[in-house]
């Protein structure tokens, strides 16, 4: 060994715990060199010699300085085999003395009740029989800290322990001390005029916590959801007109005692615009401005809005594809009239880049099958790239709700001209099965037991069950639909239903049961159509007094013992149903619009037309503080051959207008005031809701309304018709104020009326109560 001349020192360096030592004499020994005949290792057990040499770097006769051995110390520690590390020269020999990381045996998770200890393990990254990493425990230590944190419990304590086994193995325990929920108590604003700090609380994911905020998951503090409710401002502020609106900054401040939170939305509103000039114009010679002007929805005096902006862009890039005119684009172009407010807009067409989609790649759908995903996208491998169909593809996908999380990313792919669509998703529960209880003064007190898949098997199909059973009543329900029937944007439904009452609320029962198939598709933007057949039983028995023609004490009205002599009777149908509704993609906008109306036929020994149609406006005014709805609908029923019977006629009740019973109003039998239903009705709902002077987290509201219509039209046999009440159109009006609960097991509403025009033999209620309970 060459020893490097005068004043020589031992050198000797060590990496334990995670640091190197290096023990010295004087600093020139630093340069000394060495050359080893021989390497000897000791203390391994497990990790072979052979592995220990490679680690090391250094070979038998290699000349080496002081600073290699240090090295060679610092490699064989950060294999993360080894506990302590000792490189250590010996005369020609130089010896490596390592401590071996012991194996674990069984992790462990101790003081949690809050999250499960499979949920935890999914956080670590630590493995029984592999090999213990302190490094590694330190970083799940830090994964459960934050597990506890996105909980709610700042406040929890996570401390990594390590019990010693035989056989140079270790139990890892990771102790955990939770702590109480840190909730929100408070979220404010500031710099917000136009609206409320109530109504700004409404539009965001995070709630302040409420009377019941063990179960309430959103009133405790997560970074990401903070994020998420910035845009939800943002988008909540630019569709009505500010578009400079800007979020400057989110505070959110543990209390002194560490127990809550304190959230303040620092915002800039800016001043609200109007589109002033709209126009379309041409950059590309084969795209004439003409054939698009007519997709342009945005009109001048238009709140300023983003999204009827994107909306406009959409139809006339959609249109250009259609007419053969690939590679376009849209650019919407806005010019500023500060003083007047105003917002000027031009739609150009401009050439768009030429490139073309070379792949759709799908990661992260264990259960989901590729094919649900891809029918979101309207593009294919070769087609033309256009970036906001991409968009509009991602944002469908997450609308399916069956993911956590769904990314959508564009990267170049093969070549320059080409691009790869990577769609990363992470999978989250879609079915659920649940039992409770139901109540509503109408219908008295139900089970229910029910079970519900969103997607089915993976393949995006929805499987809904449910059994209830009350007092009064029994009702099966099964519904089935395939929304993406042969490939098409076509859904495929069937519905199956089962009902049976009893005499607890009428002098007869009932039995109805009805199968239809459907299939819908969209005709419209915002309009849908859906067409079914349908074929039903329904059957009258035990009407009361049937049995004892001798005994008229509580018989049932002629007219409903004449209608049961018919006994069961099947029928055949074949209907459509239109829907029109101008919220889309569930955007909080000030002022909705919706349509639905429908007509079923029927054909065979029972020959009917019944039409139906609701129509509903509602608006939000006084800084959208206030909900204004006004609501119409009626129906018709009309039969050609046969005769309407009690279980085909529309009954009215709390459901349609407030302050009566089920069949509380309409014709009636004179004489034993069984209520008969009618062929016709027609109700019109006014009603506002309005926040009351309550803490908003307790989720109460208030309400009022008016509610005006009636039922009529028995339709009977003439020899009955002298016993028929209130057979003509015979108004009602109610007005009533409305208490509302949102509580998470389920909305409550309170109704209080007060009857201002009614008839002598109507069934009244001044309170009837709707609660809907599943766990």
């Amino acid at each position: 060994m060459d020893r490097g001349g005068a004043g020589q020192a031992r050198a000797w360096v060590s990496a334990s715990s995670g640091a190197l030592l290096i023990s010295t004499a004087p600093i020139a020994t630093l340069a000394q060199t060495y050359s080893f005949s021989s390497v000897r290792v000791e203390g391994n057990q497990r990790i072979e010699t052979g592995t220990i040499l490679a680690e090391a770097g250094i070979s038998q006769g290699e000349t080496v300085t002081a600073g290699q051995l240090n090295d060679a110390a610092q490699a064989i520690r950060a294999s993360g085999l080894f506990e302590t590390v000792e490189v250590v020269p010996q005369g020609s020999t130089l010896v490596i003395r390592v401590q071996e990381l012991p194996v674990i045996s069984r992790i462990n998770f101790e003081g949690n009740t809050t999250l499960k200890d499979e949920d935890l393990a999914q956080l670590i990254g630590s493995v029984e029989r592999r090999i213990y990493s302190p490094t590694q425990a330190e970083q799940d230590t830090a994964a459960i800290a934050q597990a506890y944190v996105n909980a709610g419990r700042v406040n929890a304590v996570v401390t990594p322990a390590i019990i010693p086994r035989e056989g140079g193995t270790v139990d890892l325990v990771f102790q955990i001390a939770e702590g109480g929920v840190t909730e929100i108590e408070r979220i404010s604003f500031v710099g917000n005029r136009a609206f409320s700090d109530g109504r700004l609380r409404n539009v965001l994911e995070t709630r302040q916590a409420g009377l019941l905020r063990a179960i309430i998951r959103a009133d405790t503090f997560v970074a990401e959801r903070i994020d998420f409710d910035r845009q939800l401002l943002t988008d909540f502020y630019r569709s009505r007109g500010y578009a400079d609106f800007t979020v400057n900054d989110v505070n959110a401040n543990l209390t002194n005692e560490r127990d809550a939170y304190l959230i303040t939305f620092n915002v800039t509103e800016g001043p609200r615009f109007r589109f002033g000039d709209v126009t379309l114009s041409s950059e590309v010679p084969e795209a004439d401005p003409n054939l698009f002007r007519g997709l342009v929805r945005v009109q001048a005096g238009d709140l300023y809005s983003p999204v009827a902006i994107e909306n406009d862009v959409s139809r006339i890039e959609a249109q250009a594809l259609r007419e053969g005119i690939n590679f376009i684009r849209v650019d919407p172009r806005i010019s500023r009239d500060e003083r007047g407010q105003i917002l000027n807009l031009d739609y150009v067409l401009v050439p768009g880049e030429r490139i073309f989609v070379e792949r759709i790649d799908i990661e992260g759908n264990a259960t989901t099958l590729d094919r649900v995903i891809r029918s979101q996208f309207n593009t294919v491998e070769g087609d033309p790239f256009n970036p906001r169909e991409i968009r509009e593809a991602a944002e469908r996908i997450r609308a399916l709700g069956y993911f956590a999380n769904a990314d959508v990313e564009a990267r170049e792919g093969a070549s320059p001209d080409q691009v790869i669509v990577d769609v990363n998703v992470e999978e989250q529960p879609t079915g659920t099965l649940s039992f409770g209880v139901n109540y509503s003064s109408e219908n008295g007190p139900a089970l229910i037991a029910a079970f519900s898949e969103e997607n089915f098997l993976g393949r995006g199909q929805s499987l809904d069950f449910q059994l209830s059973t009350g007092e009064d009543n029994r009702l099966l329900t099964f519904a089935f639909e395939e929304p993406r029937f042969m490939g098409r944007d076509l859904a495929l439904g069937l519905d199956l239903s089962y009902r049976q009452t009893d005499n607890a609320s009428a002098l007869y029962d009932t039995d109805q049961f009805r199968l239809s198939p459907s299939l819908g598709f969209p005709i419209s933007e915002r309009g849908r159509l859906d067409v079914f057949y349908a074929v039903e039983y329904n059957d009258i028995t035990d009407v009361a007094g049937s049995d004892t023609p001798n005994d008229p004490t509580d018989d049932a009205s002629p007219i409903i013992e004449f209608e049961a002599a018919q006994g069961g009777q099947w029928s055949n149908s074949v209907g459509f149903s239109y829907s029109f509704d101008t919220a889309r993609n569930n955007i909080d906008t000030p002022t909705n619009f919706s349509f639905r109306a429908g007509q079923e036929y029927g054909f065979g020994d029972r020959t009917f037309i019944q039409t139906t149609a609701l129509a509903s406006a509602e608006t939000r005014v006084l800084g959208e503080d206030l909900l204004l709805r006004a609501t119409v609908e009626g129906g018709y029923l009309h039969f050609s051959q046969g005769e309407s019977r009690v279980t085909d006629r529309f009954f009215l009740g709390s459901s349609r207008i407030r302050g009566f019973e089920r069949g509380g109003i309409g014709p009636r039998d004179a004489k034993t005031d069984d209520a008969l239903g009618g062929n016709a009705y027609a109700v019109v709902r006014l009603e506002a809701e309005f926040p009351l002077p309550v803490p908003e987290e307790y989720g109460v509201s208030g309400g009022a309304f008016l509610d005006y219509g009636s039922v009529w039209n028995v339709g009977a046999p003439d020899r009955f018709q002298d016993r028929i009440l209130y057979d003509d159109f015979t108004p009602r009006t109610v007005a009533g104020l409305s208490l509302f609960w949102d509580t998470p097991l389920g909305p409550l509403r309170f109704n209080f009326t007060e009857p201002l025009q009614v008839e002598e033999q109507d069934r009244t209620q001044n309170f009837d109560v709707t609660v809907s309970t599943r766990f």
